[in-house]
């Protein structure tokens, strides 16, 4: 049995790159022409789209604008160098003084819903000149990245106990959520960034329905 030419909501789960899970399609699929939509870092897990044979991946781009979910622990009173937990991290001075309850919380993600400006995060794929973002980053240049204007339909608490801050949200397409933590921190008058994220939704595709890996793999 081989992976048919098609769609396919595969689960990605945390540890391997999109690229590698696109990698182990090809191999089984036979099929040198197999794309995903809307990457996930590798610590994050959840909804990939992918697509094998030509037909399918010239319909990625369609999926990339599609709107997306996701939950995610922020971890409130520190900071991260990437924006999540892969990167160097430290403690606030204020984390000990200000540790916000969930009506302060609240009100300040009231201040994130709709329309909002936002600034990617400097370990990010983002081209400037010509080089990625985190290239420059990981040399010690610090990226010149602009706002880009983001939609932010729904946010809400999951759970909070201090300092794990878990939230789901519905995001328009280029949204960063290690960039909506780290701004959240700040609002709080703390610091913040993003210790774990699962995207749950892409357009129609639902992490309910994604296959992973391994039961795919049993069946060849």
């Amino acid at each position: 049995m081989k992976f048919q030419h098609g769609i396919y909501n595969i689960y990605k789960p945390p540890g391997p790159t999109s690229h590698d899970i696109v990698d182990q399609v090809r191999k089984l699929s036979g099929e040198k022409r197999v794309g995903h939509a809307g990457t996930l870092d590798p610590f994050a897990e959840g909804v990939l789209i992918v697509a094998v044979g030509r037909e399918y991946t010239k319909q990625l781009g369609k999926f990339l604008k599609q709107d997306k979910t996701y939950q995610a622990v922020i971890k409130l009173g520190a900071t991260s160098d990437t924006g999540d937990s892969t990167g160097t991290s430290r403690l606030s001075r204020l984390n000990l003084d200000n540790r916000p309850n969930q009506k302060e919380i609240w009100e300040v993600l009231k201040n994130f819903q709709g329309e909002i400006e936002q600034i990617p995060p400097v370990f990010s794929a983002i081209k400037i000149k010509g080089r990625k973002a985190y290239e420059l980053a990981r040399k010690g240049i610090a990226p010149d990245l602009k706002p880009r204007k983001v939609k932010i339909y729904s946010l809400k608490i999951l759970k909070y106990r201090w300092p794990y801050l878990e939230i789901e949200t519905k995001v328009s397409s280029g949204t960063y959520i290690r960039s909506l933590a780290h701004d959240i921190g700040q609002a709080l008058q703390t610091a913040g960034y993003l210790e774990k994220l699962v995207r749950t939704k892409i357009g129609r595709f639902d992490i309910v329905g994604s296959q992973k890996m391994a039961s795919l793999l049993s069946n060849f």
